[in-house]
C-alpha cells in the first residue's frame, strides 16, 4: 500500500514538469526515493539476531549484546547496546512490541501481557 502513495507523488509531480520543465524532472526523483526507502528500511528479529536495514546498510547483533529498549514518543525505537551505543530499529514502534517480544524468543518482555 505504500507504494501506492509513491505513486501518488510521482504523478503529482509530472504536472511540475509541464510548469517547470527541468526541476519538475528533478523532483521526479523523490517517488524513486521513496520507494527505496519503503524496500530497504526494516528491522528483522529472530531467535537468535537482531537486524537493522537503513538506507544504506544494516547491522546485525545478537539478542546477548542487547541492553534494551528504548521508545521516545515520535520516533522508531533504539537497542540499547552492552557497549554504551544504541541502535536505531526502523518500523518497530510500541504498538509491535508483541511481535518483537515473540520474535526474541522471550528475551524482550510483552508489556501487554
Amino acid at each position: 500500500m505504500a507504494h501506492f502513495a509513491s505513486g501518488f507523488l510521482a504523478l503529482c509531480l509530472l504536472v511540475m514538469i509541464t510548469m517547470f520543465p527541468t526541476w519538475g524532472a528533478v523532483f521526479m526523483v523523490l517517488p524513486v526515493v521513496a520507494s527505496y526507502a519503503i524496500v530497504r528500511l526494516r528491522t528483522v528479529a529472530d531467535r537468535e539476531t537482531l537486524t537493522a536495514r537503513t538506507l544504506l546498510g544494516s547491522r546485525t547483533v545478537n539478542w546477548d549484546e542487547v541492553d534494551g529498549l528504548r521508545f521516545e514518543r515520535t520516533a522508531w525505537a533504539r537497542a540499547r547496546l552492552r557497549d554504551g551505543s544504541e541502535m536505531l530499529l526502523p518500523a518497530v514502534t510500541f504498538a509491535l512490541l508483541p511481535l518483537l517480544a515473540e520474535a526474541s524468543g522471550g528475551r524482550v518482555p510483552n508489556p501487554y501481557e
